[in-house]
């Protein structure tokens, strides 16, 4: 009896601390920008296993280099006065925010220096690029990029941040070593996200009103190729958002937005292999550690497609929040 009530007494206490049980193995992290959530995904088993309630409109998301905590962009409605933008940390086992940073208005999408040093944050209603010092949680820098910024990427080296502005249809490069716009360069409409290839030659830039992929000499910031998607049909026109490169480079995914599909891109051809149908307005994607698996963000369908890499299949469907818009999946830790 008295182990029992012991037992009752944990539960209620774990209760209490809004504790979650720990789970050592890899997760996947949706932010769901309509109802101000993140889902966790166990991605071994690909089922939903707890959902964090941050508020705002969550978009831009990122793992500590720990992997124990979430980093979340967060921005509210103007009216909203009471309540800051922001990029908001929350420890990954309880759930609760244990930090936020000071990052300009308007945050959508944002990058951590490969130190942990500094935030590097696109604000889209400014049309600047903000960089934040961890350490004093002060903006140390902001510099005017194109119209409407949107997607940031950093080279694997640190050293470059590329900034993409939807109405400018434009790629600022951000210099690490001096914190300042070194060069911008023109690439197809409306870019929306931008990454780097493992080897660090190559960077790709999503368009989605050009409906393209432009290729980017990542050393020189020059476009050297670009990749012509189909255009699809007038109820389903492809419009190219996120993008992901495999761990070997020789494979680029791009979720086509309307198009209801992911694009499978030969990196060497420069050709589309093949289209994956997956759930309505895909936005964000990403693989698992091992490679193995995509995952995909629906944001109409409120749900997140699991594609087999090696089938190219669709291998399992799962029911997120309202609006998922980007995925970062946390490989396994250590016990």
């Amino acid at each position: 009896m008295r182990h029992r009530s012991l037992g009752i007494l944990i539960v209620f206490l774990c209760f209490l601390c809004a504790c979650t049980p720990p789970h050592n193995g890899p997760l996947a992290y949706v932010s769901n920008e309509r109802d101000g959530t993140i889902t966790i995904i166990d991605i071994e088993t690909d089922r939903v296993i707890s959902t964090i309630k941050v508020g705002g409109r969550p978009r831009g998301l990122r793992l500590g280099r720990d992997g124990k905590t979430v980093w979340v962009a967060v921005s509210y409605p103007s009216n909203q006065s009471t309540r800051k933008d922001q990029i908001s940390v929350i420890d990954a086992g309880s759930g609760n925010a244990i930090n936020g940073f000071e990052v300009g208005t308007d945050p959508e999408e944002f990058v951590i220096s490969r130190d942990g040093a500094y935030l590097f944050t696109a604000n889209e209603d400014a049309g600047t690029a903000s960089i934040t010092d961890v350490k004093t949680n002060k903006v140390i820098a902001v510099m005017p990029v194109g119209l409407e910024p949107e997607g940031v990427a950093i080279s694997n080296d640190g050293r470059w941040v590329y900034v993409t502005s939807e109405t400018s249809s434009t790629v600022s490069v951000i210099d690490t070593n001096t914190n300042s716009v070194v060069k911008t360069f023109l690439v197809g409409a409306r870019p929306r996200e931008a990454v780097f290839s493992s080897d660090g030659k190559r960077a790709y830039v999503t368009a989605e009103n050009g409906n393209t992929v432009s290729v980017i000499d990542a050393t020189e910031h020059n476009v050297v190729g670009t990749i012509e998607l189909p255009k699809g049909d007038d109820t389903s026109p492809l419009k190219p958002k996120g993008i992901v490169v495999s761990p070997d480079a020789k494979t680029i995914y791009v979720a086509t937005g309307r198009g209801n599909s992911v694009a499978v891109i030969d990196a060497q051809s420069q050709k589309l292999v093949q289209l994956i149908p997956v759930g309505q307005r895909p936005w964000g994607l990403e693989l698992s550690p091992d490679g193995r698996k995509l995952y995909v963000a629906n944001s109409l369908s409120n749900n997140v497609s699991v594609i087999d890499v090696a089938t190219k299949q669709v291998i399992a469907t799962i029911a997120v929040g309202d609006g998922p818009w980007t995925i970062a999946i946390r490989p396994g830790v250590n016990k």
